[in-house]
């Protein structure tokens, strides 16, 4: 069975064995390998990566992702502020988000942002006051609802008219008008795109969102503003079902769907967004088993991981491969995987067939590096697990 990567080059259980459980595992190899892939393929196909900030906020992987020259998507302040302290350049941070506060868009002002992905009207009127009462330009992309359905789950889906993401056609026209009336508060960059997360028919769903982008973007140039960066958001899926047969997400079919079907100029840039897919794969929890419960009917592995460690299983029932990295060879055995909370959500996953597990095995929950760490919480005054990174680990 092929572990982690880094962590086969550890070659000695006592290395984890030594460190207090439950923490996250990054292996920055894996890391280091698909961010260099992504800016391969953005250098090849001309097309800028932003790194959602959203997905890990961990400052030790926005360092590596920023050395490697890809901009920051920030859905916050503070991350615009976390963003520009570990190394993203201010010119390549975009700011979005449907509830910016004043005090977040004067701040990223003062930061000197690339580009706010304007979600409203509403929006656009207040940036474009704070802008003026500081005697600036604000630089501003209108995010577009595509009315697009990215067949996700529904709590990460976000192109859909119901969705309260973006600005829908029926307001289009007011917003160029807006924009034509404010030239001295509002720099227009273009248009910003998302249509939802953890896509993993990559070449169709992508190949629709372009075509219906390239209409609007024709759309919006025919209203007399010119739109010259296209921005397609996010979303590329990864697989957590068989983590090790796709370390590193299906990229160089995203950039070649994208550079083969959007219909842009070469005075036009092209920006995409991912997230998740660059840090899932590369990122695991690591956990202990305290209790084995044998009931008449099930089986229990009790860890002490929880959900306020890894929320997603709880919150829409998302999957993550287990492992045992004690005795990844014993003969299997099934189990409910649950975890320490007092909550009856708190479950790892029902009916797992694991090798035969001990008090004290060492457990995996893979493909943890996104929306892992950044979403815990001290839930039943539990502490947040630590980050432990491959290359320390000597």
């Amino acid at each position: 069975m092929q572990l982690i990567l880094s962590m086969l080059k550890v070659q000695n259980i006592d290395k984890l064995n030594g460190i207090e459980t439950p923490f996250y595992y990054y292996d920055i190899d894996l890391l280091q390998k698909t961010v260099s892939q992504i800016r391969e393929l953005s250098e090849k196909h001309g097309i800028k990566a932003h790194y959602a900030i959203k997905a890990n906020s961990d400052a030790r992987i926005l360092r590596l992702i920023s050395a490697e020259g890809l901009g920051a998507d920030c859905v916050s302040g503070y991350e615009v502020q976390r963003a520009a302290d570990c190394g993203f350049a201010p010119a390549e941070i975009m700011f979005a988000g449907v509830g910016k506060t004043d005090k977040e868009i004067i701040a990223s002002l003062e930061v000197g942002i690339g580009c706010f992905n304007v979600e409203s009207l509403p929006e656009l009127e207040v940036i474009s006051e704070i802008a003026g009462e500081r005697g600036v330009k604000a630089p501003v992309a209108l995010r577009i609802n595509p009315n697009i359905d990215a067949h996700t789950h529904k709590y990460i889906t976000t192109g859909l008219e119901e969705n309260k993401f973006g600005i829908s056609e029926f307001e289009f026209q007011a917003a160029v008008d807006f924009l034509k009336a404010h030239t001295e508060t509002l720099d227009f960059k273009g248009l910003q795109f998302h249509i939802g997360s953890q896509i993993t028919d990559v070449e169709n769903v992508f190949k629709l969102e372009c075509e219906r982008v390239s209409e609007i973007v024709a759309t919006f140039e025919a209203m007399g503003v010119t739109v010259r960066n296209i921005d397609l958001g996010g979303g590329l899926g990864i697989d957590y079902e068989h983590p090790d047969e796709a370390l590193v997400a299906d990229f160089e079919t995203l950039f070649e769907t994208i550079d083969r079907d959007l219909v842009h100029r070469p005075d036009q840039q092209v920006h995409i967004e991912p997230g998740r897919a660059i840090v899932a794969q590369c990122g695991s929890l690591i956990s202990r088993v305290v209790f084995v419960k044998n009931g008449q009917k099930k089986s229990f592995l009790i860890l002490d991981a929880g959900m306020n460690d890894l929320i997603r299983p709880a919150l829409y029932g998302a999957y993550h491969h287990i492992e045992n990295l004690t005795s990844p060879d014993g003969p299997a055995a099934v189990y409910d995987v649950v975890g320490p909370v007092c909550e009856s959500s708190d479950v790892w996953g029902e009916g797992r067939v694991l090798p035969q597990s001990r008090r004290g095995d060492l457990i995996a929950l893979r493909s943890a590096g996104a929306y892992g760490a950044v979403m815990a919480s001290n839930y039943n005054l539990r502490p947040l697990a630590k980050a432990v990174y491959s290359d320390e680990l000597k």
